[in-house]
């Protein structure tokens, strides 16, 4: 029975969050803002990280095609680790995207937080999430139950089975999760 419900709760993320993301960058309606959420620009071996690199293509995509105007990069800031710097630093520097125009939340120690501080902190509603596609179910939903209009930009996909497995297998909790901060009311504000 509990298998079940935990099925039901992801056909349900699954379910509302259809025809919200998108992967040609032809397709995907223009916003103002993009929302792009953090990772680690580095793996635990110091090479770069490809889902970093993916997410920091994707946006570029998206401004040099006209579809945003502004981008928010939000991830975690601690010491001796800053996800929204390093974005910034990598889109100005090699996506050639303007300074002025990326701002960076320090605060987004996770999607949800990401969502929301989005919403209330940069008054952003109308927006495109910019992550990998199994990423952005999960944020879409988030943004969704905010009641925020928001589309997805789904960042390449990493081609490693292990990756691709270990991916499917978190966010099917992740999602479950999310069901469940939606049910009882919860925000990580």
């Amino acid at each position: 029975m509990m298998f079940l419900l935990m099925i039901l709760a992801n056909i349900w993320v699954f379910s509302l969050t259809d025809g919200r993301s998108y992967e040609k960058i032809s397709k995907i309606p223009p916003r103002e803002t993009a929302l792009v959420l953090g990772t680690s620009p580095k793996m635990m071996s110091g090479v770069a990280n490809p889902y970093f690199t993916s997410r920091m293509d994707a946006v570029s995509l998206l401004y040099h095609h006209g579809k945003i105007k502004s981008i928010i990069v939000s991830g975690e800031k601690s010491q001796g680790y800053d996800e929204p710097a390093a974005m910034k630093k990598f889109l100005i520097y090699q996506e050639g995207i303007p300074e002025d125009i990326i701002v960076e939340d320090p605060k987004g120690f996770n999607t949800h937080a990401s969502i929301l501080r989005c919403k209330n902190v940069y008054k952003k509603e109308n927006v495109i999430i910019v992550t990998q596609g199994y990423h952005n179910i999960r944020a879409l939903f988030f943004a969704r139950n905010n009641k925020m209009n928001a589309l997805g930009f789904n960042a390449q996909e990493i081609d490693k089975p292990e990756s691709y497995y270990r991916n499917q297998f978190r966010e099917f909790f992740a999602r479950l999760q999310a069901v469940t901060y939606f049910i009882i009311g919860y925000s990580p504000e």
